[in-house]
């Protein structure tokens, strides 16, 4: 059963009204700003632990929260909460995130990165494509969902994907598909990963199994590295 969480650390202003989100800042005080965006799971300890290791490496993450509060382990229960997320609500809200992170004054950069796993990983490239300049540098994981753009044509930021060849939720012929076509719509810098690994192999909260420890620890180093490059 899908339980609510006790609390969101931080509020901003979306068009569709007040939005929550979980902030994560770098012991400095200060740092380049980097959304993360969640699972169909929800915001969950996961997503949060994503965020305070982003915060670890100098960035200063912000969560935001696309189910209200809401988190779920069960996989059905999560494709559901997944599927009644307009993808133009999920946008919108994700577009206030951006706004609210560059206007904190912990933020050093102009502009933002963007990380996000499954439903988040189409919303990443969906934020990629509705913000444009806004967007500095863009890593999906295995990216799936309504979100997922059709055109990458409005995309400027420089892209890295991480994908899995066994994914039973996106065919890897279809991710190398989508990888030639940002390519060749955006003219961005788009360099895609791909795994001997299943779906969500980067979660190792997951709770079907197919966290690959040696596999996230290369992603998540070439991720980092990537984000220091292009949104610091």
């Amino acid at each position: 059963m899908a339980v609510k969480t006790p609390h969101q650390n931080v509020t901003f202003d979306s068009v569709d009204g007040e939005a929550h989100g979980y902030l994560a800042v770098p012991e400095s005080g200060r740092g380049p700003g980097v959304i993360v965006i969640q699972e169909w799971w929800g915001l969950t300890d996961h997503i949060r632990d994503v965020a305070d290791r982003l915060a670890a490496e100098g960035f200063v993450a912000l969560a935001p929260d696309l189910f209200g509060g809401w988190i779920t382990h069960d996989g059905d229960e999560a494709a559901k909460m997944m599927s009644e997320l307009p993808e133009a609500e999920g946008a919108r809200l994700l577009a206030g995130a951006v706004d609210y992170l560059l206007g904190r004054e912990e933020v050093t950069s102009t502009k933002v990165g963007a990380i996000g796993f499954c439903m988040g990983g189409g919303f990443v490239l969906n934020l990629a494509a509705q913000q444009g300049e806004k967007i500095s540098a863009a890593v999906p994981f295995y990216g799936v969902g309504q979100a997922v753009p059709d055109d990458y044509t409005g995309v400027k930021a420089a892209i890295q994907g991480h994908y899995a060849i066994h994914d039973g939720f996106y065919p890897v012929e279809d991710a190398r598909a989508q990888e030639e076509q940002i390519r060749r719509e955006s003219g961005a810098e788009v360099t895609f990963y791909y795994y001997d690994a299943d779906h969500a192999f980067h979660n190792d909260q997951n709770p079907a199994g197919n966290y690959k420890p040696e596999y996230a620890r290369q992603a998540w180093q070439r991720s980092v590295e990537f984000l220091k490059k292009h949104a610091g």
